[in-house]
């Protein structure tokens, strides 16, 4: 049984200076990083906490907010700010006149500041420019604005001392200045200087480049060798930037990267693979490999076992659908990449990752179904989870197993194939269709089953679960299990028809899940009142739902959870938390930012929303562009060429139109008229946000 206690933290956000805590008011986090170091500038224009603060982290070892490099114990961010020290005042950012934003034109990932008064004009710009370099460069260019000469000092901490350097500048005269922040690993420290010219390694992309994508040497964010997208709509061209801005530069070069920063201090096998899957889609090929490379080597077992929370688990307690999500990520990276070395050097353990969740201690007779008593977000035994059937790892395991097969038979090992064909079809059949113990209830799909075949509906904590006061689960029941937002990755992954009675049903139960204990938008990740941690939406779990309501061909629930993602805190970086709402800390850990819900939106935008699929020998592309989007254009880096897409909204095209490109060593365009998804409430047939209690639609 899992240690209750692994669920304990003991960073207390009450203790230390206010910048220690991870949310405060109206604050958010832009990350840059190129694998030897990572940072993040503080954006707190609430009146809570350091407005323009720099946090540098070693992405090789993870902590807390609070063991940031550049973090105070006395003052927090304060020293990292620059001052402007003109006669007896200072000059520093104010929330009310400071604005911070992505530079969208930037060679590599920049975020720019700007600030000033009294005839100074500044301009910070924050970036990691350096291939092979662990540094942050931070550009700061002053103006004088004003009518008359100007003399100054520029005052910002360093690690060890006060830095001051002084100007003299001349009406509308601008002056610039470089400070370095170079991480030194050994030590664990920083050090930074002063420098009065651009240390800028990276050269401006050349647009017109054919060089083959396979080859990472430029760095690691330049758009020369990267998937490019450009929805002709801000809000979605935003979340796509921002996304694949900051997913790479939080992972560390070896391929370490936290489950949710200054949170949780662990890994997991099913956050890393979706990762791997979205840095593949966006052309960081070599990234994605090691990260791949890595879980297959350092979390999966001798005997195929996977390691999650950085815990190896005993048979009750292991999530099998971490071995389904690995392999089936293996198999569209090798679709993406052409690269099969991976496979076979690593063919050991993929054949365990196979052959493990097929063990017999794991197999319920009467079903042939796998069994287990931790579900999809690991509740368990403590917090009243049943031996039982759980959909989400029968659905990865069928998924993965299916993988699995067809890359046995692309390295030349039929048998392995055909063994993991006919078990991924045997599971898949028996979870759909099963007359006892089939996944589905009342025409929707359920959580779970008990071995005994009851849906189980409900959970009661054990007495020593470790649960405090105030949340859901402590609470006087009933602890409802269903809703689950997990119950759409079936519709997600194409396991059954999108517009099925079932999917429909099953999306229509999920709305439950909107706005449950609060009131200003997203999906809790499952019914509210099971909840053993902190109660509120969760973005990630959110994206779940829009892209099965992309599948079921409906626009407006994807919209509506992109436009919630626009508005909460850390929209204006893009970088969301792992839940908002109010947090029991301690003994729960502050929350973090979670890396996998950009990848979650890469997936929806290249995978759903381009439609683009390839395949072992061909590229499948079925565009299904939401409503409202009148041209998108994309360039995607798929095996040794380029897919050039150019799609444009026609009413009057065919509904579900789906293209076959070959695969090409050079350019492949396509460019097609395409009609978009339906809005909501064109016609009530296929209207998933039908009121709770009325008929699924046949």
């Amino acid at each position: 049984m899992v240690d209750v206690a692994e669920h304990v933290y003991h960073d207390d956000p009450a203790i230390g200076h206010p910048d220690v805590r991870t949310r405060l008011a109206g604050a958010s986090y832009f990350f840059l990083g190129n694998g030897l170091i990572q940072a993040a500038v503080q954006y707190a224009p609430g009146g809570e906490g350091t407005p323009l603060g720099l946090l540098i982290m070693d992405p090789e070892h993870f902590g807390k907010k609070r063991d940031s490099l550049t973090m105070s114990s006395e003052y927090g961010l304060e020293p990292t700010v620059v001052r402007l020290a003109i006669d007896a005042r200072e000059l520093a950012p104010l929330p009310a006149t400071l604005q911070v934003s992505w530079m969208r034109d930037a060679v590599v990932p920049t975020v720019e500041a700007r600030w000033g008064e009294d005839g100074l004009a500044v301009v910070e710009r924050f970036s990691c420019p350096s291939v092979g370099v662990a540094r942050l460069a931070r550009e700061v260019a002053i103006v004088n604005t004003g009518q008359v000469a100007l003399c100054f000092t520029l005052l910002v901490g360093g690690p060890d001392a006060l830095v001051e350097e002084p100007f003299t500048l001349d009406a509308r005269e601008r002056a610039q200045r470089w400070l370095l922040y170079d991480l030194d690993t050994a030590n664990g420290s920083v050090m930074m200087r002063v420098s009065q010219t651009d240390p800028c390694e990276a050269s401006a992309p050349d647009s017109s480049s054919t060089r083959t994508p396979d080859l990472d040497t430029t760095f690691p964010h330049t758009s020369s060798t990267r998937t490019t997208l450009t929805c002709h709509h801000p809000m979605l061209d935003h979340l796509f930037h921002a996304s694949a801005c900051q997913l790479p530069a939080v992972i560390s070069s070896r391929g370490r990267l936290d489950g949710s920063i200054w949170q949780y201090n662990r890994e997991w096998v099913r956050d890393q693979a979706v990762i791997a899957l979205a840095l593949t889609m966006l052309g960081h090929r070599s990234l994605a490999a090691t990260m791949l490379g890595r879980l297959l080597d350092e979390f999966v077992t001798a005997e195929g076992a996977t390691i999650d929370s950085s815990e190896v688990r005993g048979r009750d307690d292991v999530e099998l659908d971490q071995n389904g999500i690995l392999l089936h990520v293996l198999e569209q990276y090798v679709n993406w990449t052409g690269d099969l070395d991976l496979v076979e050097r690593a063919w050991p353990k993929v054949l365990a990752l196979a052959t493990y969740p097929l063990r017999d201690e794991f197999r319920h007779a009467a079903s042939g179904l796998l069994s287990g008593c931790r579900e999809y977000w690991e509740r368990h035994a403590a917090h009243g989870i049943e031996p039982g059937l759980e959909l989400v790892y029968q659905l990865f395991v069928s998924l993965g197993l299916a993988s699995a097969a067809s890359l046995a038979r692309r390295i030349g090992k039929p048998i392995e194939g055909a063994r993991w064909d006919a078990a991924s079809q045997e599971l898949r059949h028996a979870f759909l269709s099963h007359p006892v113990y089939a996944l589905c209830d009342d025409g929707r799909f359920v959580k779970r089953r008990t071995l005994d075949g009851r849906v189980q509906t409900h959970i009661v904590a054990q007495p020593d679960a470790g649960l405090p006061d105030g949340v859901p689960l402590a609470s006087p029941g009933p602890h409802l299990l269903n809703p689950d937002t997990c119950a759409v990755l079936p519709i997600v992954f194409g396991v059954i028809d999108p517009a099925s009675p079932v999917a429909r049903a099953t999306l229509s139960q999920v709305e439950q899940l909107w706005n449950q204990a609060w009131n200003d938008g997203g999906y809790g990740r499952y019914h509210v009142s099971s909840e053993p941690d902190s109660p509120g939406a969760w973005p990630f779990a959110s994206v779940f739902v829009a892209r099965a309501a992309v599948e079921a061909g409906e626009s407006e629930p994807a919209w509506r959870v992109l436009r919630w993602l626009h508005t909460v805190p850390g929209s204006i970086p893009g970088s969301w938390f792992e839940f908002y709402g109010p947090r029991v800390a301690p003994p729960f850990p502050q929350v973090g930012i979670i890396p996998w819900t950009w990848a979650e939106l890469i997936v929806l935008l290249v995978h759903h929303v381009l439609g683009v699929r390839p395949q072992e020998n061909v590229i499948h592309v079925r565009p299904r562009l939401l409503s409202g989007l009148t041209h998108v254009e994309a360039r995607l880096p798929i095996r040794n060429g380029w897919l050039d897409l150019d799609l444009r909204a026609d009413a009057g095209a065919a509904p579900d139109q789906a293209f076959v490109v070959p695969y090409s060593s050079g350019d492949s365009r396509l460019a097609r008229s395409v009609r978009t998804l339906s809005a909501l409430g064109s016609d009530p047939k296929h209207n998933i946000l039908r009121p709770m209690g009325s008929p699924s639609p046949s």
